[in-house]
């Protein structure tokens, strides 16, 4: 799910209590459900080639050793760790899968009252190995190999698509879409790209729709996101040729729809096309026409995680651990799993988490390495604030190494 699915859906289910929302409540919402953006490393069987390169690359992914060394620009360590650091200033890594960018977010006002959830992006330089802030980019997806990534500019919805060179920094070329884009997705080869489209900004908050908030000392009115999606544009990286498909926002059985940004994802083979909803069956897919269809039978025990498939395509993972693709049965051998938020696969065996520590003042969480099987949990990053909009709060995003 995303800010405004999360924050919209929490406040439908409180209007069918007759409760009116508290002032910034979607700060709390997201201080309780955190939005991700994760990418998936590697898909099931059907994706085994970017499997095999990054196991060729990296000989002891799977090892399940904690062969934890210092970073630098050209380590190959299994596992880089900076437990002091957070945000990371150093590359962060373990097995098959690095922490190749993150973001911080801001809500910012402005003069008309409208608040525009602002994102800031670190990137891992090639060169120095150190995240390097660039503030250029309001939207950025990495490609397979993290040396590539797509980025949209400041002003949302975006007439172009930039296909940045991370080693230089620079832009090698541009790709038109005249639709405007707001998110862009890569498939799981890196030869394509989704660009969802729309007609407004679906990160701004508008105060012409606001809506009121109850607080101790009265009622409180607050902007709030307006659905505008459009259709998404299927790109060709080699070639930079589109073609742009029509897909409306979604709305419920009211004619309403309560997420404004609602952006397609390549499935686990980039053959169909998703999107999240907030009930069951968490996902709706698209053929790459836009057309809709059922859910694919590997898939329908992915709910609504971004983590997907082990790179075996033997187990899945869901909030607080893993389950078994061919059982739906929980897999038991995770380490304190009750405080463990599954974000990428590092091997077959091992995947990157948030683990929570409620032992610490304010339930801060950090970056952490689980090995399914091993009770010890490798600590990747320092802690962290929950609150989604404090300037030390950042969100990972992920890429094969």
């Amino acid at each position: 799910m995303n800010v405004e699915e999360l924050v919209r859906d929490t406040l439908r289910e409180q209007a069918a209590d007759g409760v009116l929302a508290p002032p910034h409540f979607a700060d709390r919402v997201l201080a309780v459900r955190r939005r991700r953006r994760t990418r998936t490393i590697a898909g099931a069987a059907a994706a085994t080639a970017a499997a095999v390169a990054m196991a060729v690359a990296v000989p002891l992914l799977d090892t399940g050793g904690d062969d934890v060394r210092p970073a630098g620009p050209m380590n190959p360590s299994d596992i880089i760790a900076h437990p002091d650091q957070s945000p990371p200033r150093d590359p962060i890594a373990a097995g098959s899968t690095v922490v190749a960018a993150f973001s911080t977010t801001k809500m910012v006002t402005q003069p008309n009252k409208d608040q525009v959830i602002t994102r800031t992006y670190s990137l891992l330089d090639q060169k120095t190995g150190k995240y390097v802030k660039d503030s250029r980019w309001s939207f950025v997806d990495l490609a397979p190999g993290g040396r590539t990534a797509a980025v949209l500019e400041r002003q949302l919805p975006a007439r172009r698509v930039g296909l940045l060179d991370l080693t230089t920094g620079k832009v090698d070329r541009w790709i038109p879409v005249p639709q405007g884009v707001a998110g862009v997705d890569f498939s799981p080869d890196g030869k394509k790209l989704v660009a969802t489209t729309y007609a407004k900004n679906p990160d701004r908050l508008y105060w012409s729709h606001r809506f009121k908030a109850h607080h101790d000392d009265g009622v409180w009115e607050e902007p709030s996101p307006v659905p505008s999606r459009t259709g998404f544009t299927l790109i060709d990286v080699a070639s930079g040729k589109s073609d742009w498909h029509k897909a409306p926002y979604r709305k419920d059985a009211y004619g309403n729809s309560l997420n404004s940004r609602e952006n397609f994802t390549f499935n686990h083979d980039g053959r169909l096309l998703y999107e999240f909803i907030s009930k069951e069956p968490y996902r709706v897919y698209r053929d790459l026409r836009g057309r809709t269809v059922p859910t694919p039978a590997a898939e329908t025990k992915l709910a609504n995680e971004e983590i997907g498939f082990s790179p075996d395509g033997k187990l899945v993972g869901y909030p607080s651990g893993v389950r078994e693709v061919a059982t739906g049965k929980p897999v038991r051998e995770v380490p304190d799993a009750d405080h463990i938020d599954p974000l990428a696969w590092a091997g077959n065996k091992r995947f990157i988490a948030w683990r929570i520590d409620e032992g610490r003042k304010g339930n801060p969480m950090r970056l952490v390495l689980i090995t399914l099987g091993n009770d010890k949990i490798v600590p990747l990053s320092d802690f962290m604030t929950q609150d989604y909009y404090d300037p030390g709060h950042w969100e990972p995003l992920f890429s094969g190494r």
